[in-house]
């Protein structure tokens, strides 16, 4: 699929530098389907695209890095004090710039694959006054980096501290290795339908007044337009690392689960579809058009990448099609007729 003039075919994929990017139409992963199908499940889970790759295992490798290597030992951290709180602060605001900068650097900066693969029609860092400073980056900057890192670190080090002194459930290896597993490999659900909740809830007329139309200033949208957003919504939005202070875990539990959290909306904003090698192979990102319909439409796809299809069940679900694109109109419709 893709564009008109301009193009080129791509291992089979017809790409241009033009029009925005069209993917093949949204599937619902299989793991809640019923019947179950043992097969495609154990496809979604190990292939590629899947459940591991190419995103979750690196959020998860990364997590162990972060543990054994770059995070204080839980025995200085049972007082609060500078040194390791901003040894975590730090680390948190290093990889945020690793991560989202080095996105907007390859794809904007060095526009290293033009506009191949791209959903965007404009670039993200539009020049407009509904932005601070008048540029979309830096003010997407601003507010990830003032509000987004501090908050995600004040969450994290209160975690970590509340750990530290036992005042929460605390996992041992030892004695629970099975389950110590099961739920590494399960948090990415967890935050998937927590992201739903959080999000249906922002799109509240108030709410999205108030609050998360500050999000939703960017349409066409860039890395840092992941975490740019209102300090309310970063408190709901990573909120879901509180779930650890009631469930049995682990510490590393809790850094998987809110450093993925801080750093995949930098790949879910990220306006391109594909990651392109030598100009003719081109690697999938994972499931990114699901979000950008969202931020073209608003009323669809409030999950994260809807792997967990609450969407489906719920009924705004967009699949990239024109049926799709007619349901919305006619919802809409109605929803001016009721108000």
């Amino acid at each position: 699929q893709g564009g008109c003039s301009m193009s080129s075919e791509i291992d089979g994929y017809k790409v241009n530098d033009e029009t925005e990017w069209s993917p093949a139409l949204i599937t619902t992963p299989p793991l809640f389907s019923w019947p179950l199908r043992p097969f495609l499940i154990l496809k979604y889970i190990f292939g590629h695209p899947g459940y591991f790759l190419p995103r979750n295992i690196c959020y998860m490798a990364l997590a162990l890095v972060t543990w054994f290597f770059l995070t204080p030992n839980l025995e200085s951290m049972q007082t609060f004090n500078i040194e390791w709180v901003s040894t975590i602060y730090f680390r948190n605001l290093a990889l945020m710039f690793l991560v989202f900068g080095g996105w907007h650097f390859r794809f904007y900066i060095l526009k290293a694959q033009g506009k191949k693969f791209s959903f965007n029609k404009r670039s993200p860092q539009a020049k407009h006054r509904r932005f601070l400073f008048g540029d979309q980056v830096y003010d997407n900057m601003l507010y990830s980096v003032l509000s987004g890192c501090t908050i995600w670190t004040t969450y994290e080090v209160i975690t970590m501290w509340a750990f530290a002194n036992n005042l929460i459930p605390f996992l041992d290896w030892n004695t629970s290795p099975v389950w110590f597993i099961i739920l590494f490999l399960v948090i990415p659900l967890f935050r998937d339908a927590h992201f739903y909740v959080v999000h249906r809830i922002l799109h509240i007329r108030f709410l999205y007044k108030h609050v998360h139309a500050l999000h939703h200033k960017n349409v066409d949208i860039g890395p840092w337009s992941g975490l740019a957003m209102h300090p309310f919504e970063h408190l709901l939005y990573f909120s879901g690392i509180l779930i650890h202070w009631l469930v049995l875990s682990h510490p590393i539990h809790a850094i998987l689960h809110v450093q993925a959290t801080g750093l995949t909306p930098a790949l879910g904003h990220l306006g391109f579809d594909k990651y392109l090698f030598a100009e003719k192979k081109p690697l999938t990102l994972g499931q990114r058009y699901f979000h950008y319909l969202h931020h073209k439409y608003f009323e669809c796809n409030y999950g994260g990448d809807g792997t967990v299809p609450m969407d489906k069940w719920f009924g705004s679900f967009h699949d990239g099609s024109e049926e799709s694109n007619k349901l919305i109109l006619e919802r809409r419709k109605k929803a001016r007729i009721g108000a």
